[in-house]
């Protein structure tokens, strides 16, 4: 089944994004590897696909996870939750419909 992970970003947390996101985007890589990655992405803080110094707000990933143990268990392993860039993380049980 698919799972979204919504994450919210603390407020000034680009710089720690930053460092952390090669790690947090090798991660996905093996998702989508092994092809359980439906999408991922930022949601930038502005209305850019390149906010700069604006930053983001946010991730969101849907994912297939064999439950919601398993997804809720990698999404707490995050680099971006060890590198303090995340202020909540949701996740959620995901019906895909479209397309």
């Amino acid at each position: 089944m698919f799972y979204t992970i919504i994450a919210s970003d603390k407020p000034n947390s680009l710089n720690q994004r930053l460092q952390a996101r090669p790690d947090h985007l090798q991660r996905l890589q093996a998702l989508q590897d092994q092809g359980r990655l439906l999408l991922a992405g930022p949601h930038p803080t502005i209305d850019s696909e390149e906010p700069g110094e604006a930053g983001f707000s946010g991730s969101l990933i849907v994912a297939e996870f064999s439950d919601l143990p398993s997804a809720q268990s990698w999404a707490n392993a995050d680099p971006y939750v060890a590198a303090g860039v995340y202020d909540k993380v949701v996740v959620k049980p995901f019906k895909r419909v479209f397309p």
